[in-house]
């Protein structure tokens, strides 16, 4: 079998062989490195390798190409071979003028760079090209799974495995079951005739038309804390409350921490971060929860798939309802996060997961190769999904209310969307109806300027048009706005003087709630930030926050 290949270019014959040598050394093994010394001959190199079907992993291109900019190489390699990381080649010392790696990366025309000189290659050559390589492999289909999940092809409840696994990060692939791979399998495990879809795992174990819970269960999460007596116990695993655990658990407290969903809230269901502080080359979703789950697991974090359902306050104790029993903790805090706000629209409800999808943008993009998809949405979790749904679909067209995306969209991925070929922005229109029998086929669009309406064919609706908090488990003593979001420190004094009905004489701290000792963090708490590095802070504050009432509770 053929290795996947990296292809270097540089004009520069000894810094071309030094970076031939370097990365020989780790990844010949595994990967073919070769090399051209102009653009034009790199780009008649990636025409035979596509009119052969060879695979390029990476191309990395030195700045100072002659005979055309490298960032247009770069962006006519990708014509050539889509899915390769491009990276680039610069030199190191330019942090004071405008370079054009920010401009090429901006639009899209490259995905990295690397710098020159690359050395100590333990830390700047070869951690990077790996982390390169994890991106391009996460676009292949996985040569190694851990579940195979055959269904039918339009399912909801097969939509929700997929979407289960890949935000847990769990390789696997999808047969449907009409296909001969599919029935070839159901017939080797004696399913014929069974509810599908049926969960086919590496150890030989069958799940029937399994449910979210079945499946966690197999993943390994426990749907029952070890715990019911702690010093706080965390509602929610996104990023707010894994950075809770993490701060909570770290510094000895007893953490317990319900979530019945994956972890990872809707940041991990981003294709990419790029903003988040100390990652420039960006960070998926799926990983920043994979890592903050296990740090807070390492911490000994108590991490249950347990719903919380309620709330009280009984002699100083707060008390969470959670399925099996109660969870007597000291302190409490709720990170529930946020939901899709649901769109309606008349038969909308009954093609969820099969080409109507609320988010899930990673979990389905492979499945629209080649398709029309639309966008829904005008925020930033809308503007990643089109991007990361652009790489497969034929077209993406994101529908949008308002006159423009600047308003309300970061500008890196406004300029980004700009430049993708495939994307269109619809302003000022929306979808007014939905059309489909097994699944979606249609979508009305309704210009809000002068009214006129067109039907387009649609394979796939990815809607993200706001959020509604997870706060209908809570008690009418936890005080909101008039949206849901949880009024926290001084949002709670609207008149200037501590709510009417706060028990002590100190004010609400900064994060605690009309309840003393139970904290909010992250996108559930009024006027937050709704940005991952802001969750992760108010997270880490909600602890320190913890122990400051715990002490004041001693005394």
């Amino acid at each position: 079998m053929q290795r996947p290949i990296f292809l270097l270019v540089s004009d520069d014959g000894p810094r071309l062989a030094a970076l031939r040598d370097d990365l020989s050394r780790r990844y010949e093994a595994d990967y073919q490195v070769t090399t051209a010394a102009s653009a034009a001959a790199a780009l008649t190199m990636l025409a035979v390798h596509a009119g052969s079907g060879a695979e390029v992993a990476l191309i990395i291109a030195d700045e100072h190409l002659k005979d055309m900019t490298a960032a247009d190489f770069l962006a006519r390699a990708h014509g050539l071979h889509p899915g390769a990381k491009r990276i680039l080649l610069i030199d190191r010392g330019q942090w004071a003028a405008p370079h054009p790696v920010i401009a090429a990366m901006a639009v899209g025309k490259i995905d990295y760079h690397l710098w020159v000189p690359w050395f100590p290659l333990e830390r700047n050559l070869y951690p990077p090209v790996s982390e390169f390589l994890a991106a391009w492999d996460k676009t292949r289909e996985p040569a190694h799974v851990a579940f195979r999940i055959v269904g039918p092809a339009h399912s909801s409840r097969a939509h929700r495995l997929r979407e289960d696994l890949t935000r847990a990060g769990v390789p696997y692939r999808y047969v449907g079951d009409g296909s001969e791979e599919g029935r070839q399998l159901l017939r080797e495990h004696h399913l014929d005739g069974m509810p599908l879809p049926v969960v086919l795992a590496r150890d030989d174990s069958v799940l029937v038309n399994p449910s979210h819970e079945d499946l966690m269960a197999k993943l390994g999460f426990r749907s029952d804390p070890d715990l019911r007596t702690c010093d706080v116990t965390i509602v929610g695993a996104g990023p707010a409350g894994l950075a809770a655990a993490v701060y909570a658990a770290s510094e000895g407290l007893s953490t317990v921490v319900l979530e019945p969903e994956v972890p990872g809230g809707q940041a991990g269901t981003s294709s990419l971060i790029r903003n988040y502080l100390g990652f420039p080359r960006g960070l998926p979703g799926d990983e920043l929860t994979a890592r903050a789950l296990d740090q807070a697991w390492l911490f000994g974090t108590n991490l249950t798939t347990a719903p919380a359902k309620g709330l009280t306050v009984r002699d100083g104790r707060r008390l969470v309802h959670a399925s099996g029993g109660e969870i007597d903790s000291r302190t409490v805090v709720i990170a529930t996060g946020v939901s899709w706000r649901r769109l309606a629209l008349p038969g909308l409800d009954k093609l969820v997961g099969a080409g109507v999808f609320y988010g899930a943008a990673s979990a389905e993009a492979r499945a629209m190769a080649g398709q029309d998809v639309y966008v829904i949405g005008a925020g930033n979790s809308a503007g990643q999904a089109a991007i990361h749904l652009a790489r497969y679909a034929a077209t993406v067209t994101i529908v949008v209310r308002g006159p423009d995306l600047s308003a309300t969209m970061s500008s890196y991925l406004v300029t980004e969307i700009s430049k993708t070929g495939n994307i269109c922005v619809r302003l000022a229109t929306e979808v007014t109806g939905v059309r489909g029998q097994c699944s979606l086929e249609t979508l009305t669009l309704r210009d809000r300027g002068g009214g006129a309406t067109r039907t387009v064919p649609a394979a796939g609706l990815f809607v993200m048009i706001g959020a509604e908090p997870r706060t209908g488990w809570l008690p009418a003593s936890i005080g909101r706005d008039d949206e849901g979001f949880i009024l926290t420190g001084r949002d709670l004094q609207r008149t200037g003087e501590r709510p009417a009905d706060w028990p002590l004489e100190r004010p609400p701290l900064l994060l605690e709630t009309s309840i003393p000792g139970v904290f909010a963090a992250g996108d559930v708490r009024h006027r937050s930030i709704k940005r991952v590095a802001s969750a992760v802070g108010e997270g880490a504050t909600a602890i320190q926050l913890v122990h400051e009432y715990l002490r004041t509770e001693q005394d």
